[in-house]
């Protein structure tokens, strides 16, 4: 039997809060899930910061990726199989795209990239194409097997098909992390009716599309989306914490450029501090290695790594206030030459951040960042753009939410400080 056709001698199932089971029948996604790259996402929270604000939010990208592939595997395995426009021989491509797409996330996922200036896909790409127990596994299956799984997660793929359901405005992925990250934040926001949405989903040469009848529960799902953007992943406190945990990091690494010596040096960052990251630096570093750094940091000589690093370990944040940049910028540049004069280092406390999201977009040709609407199949098998049908998700179509805060250390700033009050009066103002 070839490998990619090979069967477990008996189902192995995962139970799960989110999916009850995650069911997994063939060779090559048990080999999978045994690799030390994949299992390195058990030490990679799915939230980030986000545990500070709601305490339940401890899960990971590991069980994540296990749920994007349970709702793949449904999607082909029940939704599309016998769909006369589904091609089975993509199943095990896009089973397996949809187990890895989050591999290469880093420690604290988006707020590690911003620091060192990464990109997680472009680190799921090399794990899935480099020397790797990942990549071993998947060349057992063909030659050319890693590359059509990196091409889905690149998006590149030639069936769009199978690139849409693993990215795209209605996919595997949005429809696990919402239920999941709703579920272990004990909101009610992010839960739709993904069982109706599975049953109306239909594969059309190069895309997916969704009977008329299940309008409803699309927009469902995307008013679930717009609100667990807005009230669990932005979450001003969650953000508070992500803005400490970069400035931790940007401290650390400007420390290194200077030629400070470390009380503990932080080996595992040299290559990221330099620009110079290799793969291997890259699988070494999780979450609880530097979570380890920020309690050695705690005791080092330098005032704000070691104030920054107990900040972010002890809950210890900053405060906020609405800005806007484009009437405040005069604002900021007084708070940071009285910040300068107090002798509060502005670079790393004082910190403007903006949040923004698009819930859902029609298609703009040719503009960046362009996205691949949902479309409606109607009952005489017209395609009907979404929001063309839809009068709620024609309300947030296309209409950007920007949300800008800036983040200050209340707590270094005494009342009984002349300089101090003036700071505080013109945050305020």
């Amino acid at each position: 039997m070839q490998y990619a056709t090979k069967k477990l001698a008996e189902e192995k199932v995962f139970k799960d809060p989110v999916h009850k089971y995650i069911h997994v029948q063939d060779q090559v996604i048990w080999d999978l899930i045994a690799t030390k790259e994949f299992q390195r996402l058990r030490r990679i929270k799915q939230l980030g910061t986000t545990y500070l604000v709601f305490h339940g939010a401890e899960h990971s990208r590991f069980s994540h990726s296990l749920g994007v592939y349970e709702i793949v595997r449904r999607m082909v395995d029940d939704a599309f199989s016998n769909r006369p426009l589904w091609d089975k021989r993509e199943r095990l491509v896009t089973l397996c795209a949809g187990l890895l797409h989050d591999l290469g996330h880093g420690p604290f996922s988006h707020a590690f990239e911003h620091v060192f200036d990464l990109d997680h896909e472009e680190f799921t790409r090399a794990i899935i194409m480099g020397d790797t127990e990942v990549h071993e596994v998947l060349l057992r299956v063909a030659p050319d097997f890693p590359q059509k799984v990196s091409d889905v997660i690149a998006k590149t793929y030639g069936n769009k098909q199978v690139v849409s359901l693993i990215s795209s405005q209605i996919d595997a992925d949005r429809m696990d992390y919402l239920q999941r990250d709703a579920y272990f934040t004990g909101v009610s926001y992010g839960h739709f009716d993904m069982e109706r949405i599975l049953r109306v989903m239909r594969p059309l040469q190069d895309q997916i599309v969704i009977k008329s009848s299940g309008m409803h529960a699309i927009e469902d799902y995307i008013m679930s989306r717009y609100q667990m953007y807005w009230q669990v992943y932005f979450h001003p406190v969650s953000r508070s914490a992500e803005v400490i945990l970069r400035k931790t990091l940007e401290r650390a690494k400007d420390l290194y450029v200077e030629g400070y010596t470390f009380e503990f040096a932080p080996t595992h960052f040299y290559s990221f501090f330099e620009g110079d990251v290799q793969l291997a630096d890259y699988i070494a570093l999780d979450e609880s290695i530097m979570l380890s750094y920020f309690q050695f940091w705690t005791t080092e000589n330098d005032t704000i790594l070691s104030d920054l690093s107990s900040r972010f370990l002890n809950r210890h944040l900053l405060k906020f206030v609405e800005v806007d940049p484009a009437t405040d910028w005069e604002k900021l540049v007084e708070l940071e030459k009285l910040f300068e004069e107090a002798g509060i280092n502005p670079k790393y406390y004082l910190v403007m951040d903006s949040s923004s999201d698009l819930p859902y977009d029609f298609y703009r040709p040719g503009e960046e960042g362009e996205r691949v609407p949902i479309y409606l199949q109607m009952p005489n098998k017209e395609l009907r753009e979404l929001s063309r049908s839809s009068d709620i998700v024609d309300a947030i179509s296309g209409k950007r939410r920007t949300d800008h805060k800036l983040y200050y250390p209340k707590d270094l700033l005494d009342g009984s400080n002349p300089l101090h009050v003036k700071i505080v009066k013109s945050i305020n103002r």
